[in-house]
Parts: C-alpha cells; structure tokens; sequence
C-alpha cells in the first residue's frame, strides 16, 4: 500500500510543478507561494478537525525552523520550474541524497574518521557528472541562475527532511508538521509580495482570472494532498522502496514537459538525468544501511 502512496505523492508533486510553472505567466513566485499555503492550510484544518487532532505544540521552534528552511527550499525550487525546463529543475531538486551524502562524509571527516565509503564517492561523482550533462542547454541559454537555485533548493531539501525526522521521532504527527510548514509559506508569501522586488513588475499582487484562480486552488490542493500521501508512505512503508519510488516523478514531469511544453532533450540531457537518478537510487540505499547500522549501535 505504501508503493501506491509513494506513487500517487509523486504523481500529484509533479502535477504542482507543472501547474506552477503555467501560474508564473501570471503571478510572481511570492504570490504563488503565499496561495500554496493559504489554500493548502484550510484543506489541512477542516481534515484536522474532522480527525479530532490538535495544533498545539510544545516543538515550536522546530516546526518555525523546518519551515523556514523548507519555505526558501521551495521558493528556489519554484523560482527554478519557471526557468528551467520542468524535468530538470524536478532531477536537480530531488539530489537530496546526495547531498546527505555529501554531510555524512563531511561529518566523518570532522570527527577525523579517515574511512569512505568508495561506493559512496563513486554515487558523488557520477551524480556531479550528470549534472553537468544535464545542464548544459541551461547554461548555453544563460539559465545558469535558474540551475543554481534547483542545486541548492535539493540541499535544502535534504536538511528539511531531516529536520522533519526529528519532529516525527519528538512525537509530532505528520499533519502538524505540515500544518506549521505551511502557515510559514503563508508568511514567507505575504512578506516577499510587500517587500520591494518582490514581484518582478510594479504590482504586488495581480488581478485574477479564472484561468490563474484555478491553478492556484490546484497547486494548494495537489501539494497539500501530495505531501500527506508522501508522510503515509513514510510512516508505513520500507524506507528504501518509498526513497526510491518517489523518483517517478521525474518521469511524470518529464512527461509534462513534453506534453505541455514540447520540451525536446538531447542524449546527453537524458544520459545525465539518468546518472542523476541512478547515483541518488545509490547514495539512498547507502544513507538508509548507515542510519540503521547507527541505529542499532553496530556502526562505526
């Protein structure tokens, strides 16, 4: 069960990507942050209240924390789907484990452990390597921004997640972690509109139509339900079958991509998306045997 939670999360994130990305002809990044959260936290309250579940926290800190780094995550994320094409700000983004990796050999190296893992540098390099192949046609057309923005969204991403870990193993249920994560989007929104630059023309907030109303009821309602769907197969699945699943949403959105955008690749795009794929695949399959060998007292 947890395969098709993990399946229908990816699916709906990519849905949220591609609508972002079609919302951004006519809002700012900041406006369609602030919906996400608005929409996406009175979905989450009326499910709250249904379930009988209460918001009060004694972890306050860590939720405003988690939210903060997983606010400018996402923000950078969104910043990159309007620049990029849709499958690659989505293959940057989901680097996380490597950037886990990347923490533990760092980590190691602090408390001056000299062993590394060579499978581990093998996944580092290869992923780097794709991304290089991968981003190439950024680059030639002066995107380089954009890429900068999905490379350090994922790393973020990866501090979120553990972040989020912490408050799980503290006790905090799953829908008040996005709850908080959420009501920080809304601030984060609200603050990026009223601050000067915030919107790239003069307006602070743009008129709706019926068209742009509807992409943002879509992206609150898919990102909310898709980030419940994710914390269930979590909270119920193996680690390494729910970590690895949710890659498929680099295939629904390159699917997306093509289908709405016409967005056409050279080899060396896809052979780089792969080896981004295939190292992260790896580099998961190594943090998870780490944290359980940790956990159990056995590792080093």
């Amino acid at each position: 069960m947890a395969a098709l939670w993990i399946l229908l999360a990816s699916f709906l994130f990519s849905l949220m990507g591609a609508a972002v990305k079609l919302a951004s002809s006519e809002y700012s990044v900041a406006e369609i942050v602030f919906y996400r959260g608005l929409v996406g936290i009175i979905l989450l309250y009326f499910f709250i209240r249904h379930q009988g579940g209460r918001l009060r926290t004694e972890h306050l800190g860590g939720h405003l924390w988690r939210g903060a780094i997983g606010v400018v995550s996402l923000w950078m994320w969104f910043y990159a789907a309007t620049k990029l094409p849709l499958a690659t700000a989505v293959t940057l983004n989901y680097m996380s484990p490597i950037w886990t990796a990347v923490a533990l050999m760092g980590f190691a190296w602090w408390r001056g452990k000299e062993r590394v893992a060579p499978p581990l540098l093998l996944a580092i390099g290869v992923s780097f390597g794709g991304v290089i192949l991968a981003l190439r046609p950024a680059f030639e057309a002066q995107q380089w921004f954009g890429a900068l923005m999905a490379l350090v969204s994922g790393m973020l991403a990866a501090i979120a997640y553990t972040m989020v870990r912490r408050l799980s193993r503290a006790g905090e249920p799953e829908y008040r972690v996005v709850f908080y994560f959420l009501a920080v989007n809304i601030a984060a929104g609200l603050a990026g509109s009223l601050l000067p630059g915030g919107s790239p023309d003069s307006a602070a907030w743009h008129a709706h139509s019926a068209r742009g109303a509807a992409l943002l009821l879509f992206i609150g309602a898919s990102g909310v339900f898709a980030q419940m769907a994710l914390t269930r197969a979590w909270r119920t699945g193996k680690v390494l079958v729910v970590a690895n699943l949710q890659y498929t949403g680099i295939v629904f959105s390159s699917l997306w991509g093509i289908l709405i955008w016409h967005d056409v690749f050279d080899w060396h795009v896809w052979f780089g998306m792969a080896l981004i794929l295939a190292s992260s695949i790896a580099a998961t399959f190594y943090n998870t045997v780490t944290e359980k060998r940790a956990a159990a007292g056995t590792g080093d």
